[in-house]
């Protein structure tokens, strides 16, 4: 047990209604010191913001509309995000779940254009940092995000799954950093041929949780005790003691969410 921060994680969700109280025992168990929790879209914010209430100190929400809650209504939507982010602007840690998501179609890309610039313009106004997804989509990202290169934006590219030129792409902008999860332990993943050339200091670890289950787990609902695996398996990749590695990623989790 090594104390680690899970730097995304949906526990708020219907999947932990029944055992959401065990799921915090076993992960505070497991070492888990924090875990950090972005909304979906304007139906799960009550629900972010009563679990992170009744574990204020441990859960900490952030505020956003994820690319795939994006359609030809997204301003009613948006309103209501931007409303609460506005409302409750001391809970919040970060402007997230945002960005853009191509895998299941494209429909709505222009909308997911212009609602991920839009939250990122918020989260420069209120200077707080943005987790980012992406999903068949970094192009478009990049794109987005271009124009902010060079001014105090920063966040987390959540969920890596990509390959050598998208990591170069990620890592120019300084002052982001990249989530690893699950993935990494997956039999056919390209995550650890990749991980070599990330710098220590520019990593997170995360569960997306109830998603994106490690093995040995896979299959299974995702919860945030099961960040050992990902910890364990980056650390073999990377030559570092599982000690090392938590310190670190928790230290640079501490410094993007402003608890540093």
């Amino acid at each position: 047990m090594w104390p680690i921060i899970d730097t995304h994680s949906h526990l708020f969700t219907e999947e932990f209604d029944t055992d959401r109280t065990e799921v915090l025992q076993r992960a505070k168990k497991q070492g888990v010191t924090r875990i950090y929790m972005p909304n979906i879209d304007e139906t799960t914010i009550d629900r972010l913001l009563q679990v992170c209430e009744d574990n204020s100190g441990y859960c900490f929400p952030m505020m956003g509309l994820h690319p795939t809650s994006v359609n030809e209504n997204f301003e009613i939507a948006l309103q209501q995000v931007f409303q609460c982010l506005v409302t409750h602007r001391n809970l919040f840690v970060a402007v997230g779940e945002i960005g853009i998501d191509l895998y299941w179609d494209n429909t709505f890309l222009q909308q997911q254009i212009e609602v991920f610039d839009r939250q990122v313009r918020w989260a420069l106004e209120l200077d707080l940092p943005i987790v980012v997804h992406c999903r068949n989509a970094i192009q478009y990202i990049y794109k987005v995000l271009l124009p902010y290169k060079d001014t105090t934006l920063r966040g987390i590219f959540h969920s890596f799954t990509g390959d050598s030129e998208e990591a170069e792409l990620m890592l120019k902008f300084n002052r982001f950093m990249i989530g690893v999860n699950g993935i990494v332990t997956f039999k056919k993943s390209v995550i650890p041929t990749i991980l070599p050339q990330l710098p220590l200091e520019r990593l997170v670890l995360e569960t997306d949780s109830p998603y994106l289950t490690p093995v040995p787990h896979r299959g299974e609902r995702n919860e945030s005790s099961y960040i050992c695996y990902t910890l364990m398996k980056v650390a073999q990749v990377l030559g570092l003691t599982p000690e090392e590695l938590a310190a670190q990623t928790s230290a640079n989790a501490l410094r993007m969410f402003g608890a540093l």
